[in-house]
């Protein structure tokens, strides 16, 4: 049963409320700012919004966030659902509730269930639809198909259907208009750059607009004066790291570099390489993010330029903090250097934390053997120094193999035990 709420349950649509796709969410501060940190509802361990099992029902959500250990509830999206969110955010001002023309227009286009997001400041439309292929954010404006959570709090906005409608055609221009055409940036509202709610747990400096293709971006890459270097890393070639990680975050920066911070597009065309493997997609981190999540964070802050298409591409040289750490190099060299002892002493410090984790469960076995061991030749002790049986004790012959019986009968037991325990 639902208990009483905060959040007004009867307007959410059921076209969310009936999907186990939700999580709920804590506020702390990361870096002097406030990011939302998915939690399991019920457990209250960190979620992902990669991993299914982290997630609950509406319900559990609901009554763990009622109960006061979460702070709010959010919905993740997947690839299994047709459901779109778009996050319009620095839009609104939250003294007066006036909206610029720019959200005006999407929230009229969309025409689907929309509500004010936690900061008062946006809004979160959710629509039913296919995002379209290429950037997925300019400015203020996001869209969102898998791999994120909204936050939800209910705030419906009066005039906007209580469903999420279906807006594949009105989703499609409306994309093309404000994301993909970069001559209408204008049309972007404020043009902030400022993180959502959703992305302040993972985003970074970078989100440059240099809005190239794949294709037009990897031969970009591979004919710059460090194209070399980034060929070997696209291909898979680790030669002068000391470990794959360190290849990954050169080859990150690089794309950082690139994309202008892009995240969708790095993740995307990261996947492409060589490099990439399963650990990719694994959570690493208490805050949820996957090994390829905070790859990609700290390459966007590590990265200090992009690129910059009206300023030519003889400038077009992205920095790996593997190599590019050359006494008396400039502040930026120095700053990346840091960036990358930082990153390797990170690494370093997760092995270690392994192998001691490792070495203080074998300990702990040990201990319990031992102990075993002790008990079982205490017993035997004490089986020694028993009286026999005065009828037995007449033939020396036959308490001698009473007695070799026992010590038998107890050591086979340690062997059974030990031999257990090796299998």
């Amino acid at each position: 049963m639902v208990p009483e709420s905060s959040i007004a349950v009867s307007v959410l649509p059921e076209a969310l409320r009936e999907r186990e796709q939700w999580v709920c969410w804590r506020e702390e501060e990361r870096e002097g700012k406030p990011t939302k940190i998915p939690v399991t509802p019920g457990a209250g361990g960190f979620a992902s919004s990669t991993e299914s099992d982290t997630w609950r029902d509406f319900e559990t959500a609901l009554e763990y966030t009622e109960a006061e250990h979460a702070d709010g509830i959010g919905f993740v999206f997947t690839d299994d659902d047709p459901i779109v969110g778009v996050d319009l955010d620095d839009c609104r001002d939250p003294e007066t509730g006036d909206v610029d023309d720019a959200a005006r227009d999407f929230i009229e286009r969309l025409d689907s269930y929309t509500e004010v997001s936690p900061s008062g400041t946006g809004f979160h439309v959710l629509i039913k639809g296919e995002l379209p292929e290429g950037r997925n954010r300019r400015g203020s404006i996001k869209l969102y198909d898998t791999a994120r959570f909204f936050t939800v709090t209910g705030d419906h906005v009066e005039g906007t259907p209580s469903r999420v409608a279906l807006r594949q055609d009105a989703l499609v221009a409306i994309h093309r208009e404000y994301i993909q055409d970069t001559g209408t940036e204008a049309k972007s509202g404020s043009g902030h750059r400022g993180a959502t709610d959703e992305e302040s747990a993972t985003s970074g400096a970078g989100d440059v607009d240099v809005d190239l293709a794949d294709e037009e971006l990897l031969e970009k890459a591979r004919n710059a004066s460090n194209g070399e270097k980034f060929k070997r890393l696209w291909n898979g070639n680790t030669v002068g790291y000391d470990s794959q990680s360190e290849a990954d975050m050169a080859l990150c920066c690089l794309l950082a570099f690139w994309t202008g911070g892009d995240r969708r597009q790095m993740d995307q065309l990261f996947r492409q390489s060589e490099l990439h493997r399963e650990k990719w997609d694994e959570v690493h981190y208490t805050d949820g993010s996957t090994y390829g999540e905070k790859t990609i964070e700290r390459a966007i802050t590590t990265t200090s330029e992009f690129y910059e298409p009206d300023a030519g591409d003889d400038i077009a040289d992205a920095h790996d903090p593997a190599t590019d750490s050359s006494p008396g190099g400039d502040a930026g060299d120095s700053e990346r250097s840091r960036a990358y002892l930082a990153e390797k002493n990170r690494l370093l410090t997760e092995r270690v934390d392994e192998l001691e984790a490792t070495l203080a469960e074998k300990t702990e076995r040990i201990d319990t053997l031992e102990a075993e061991v002790e008990r079982l030749t205490e017993e035997l002790a004490t089986r020694d120094r028993e009286p026999g049986d005065p009828q037995e004790s007449t033939t020396v012959d036959a308490g001698e193999g009473d007695n070799e019986s026992e010590t038998a009968s107890v050591w086979g037991r340690t062997k059974r035990l030990f031999g257990s325990d090796s299998k």
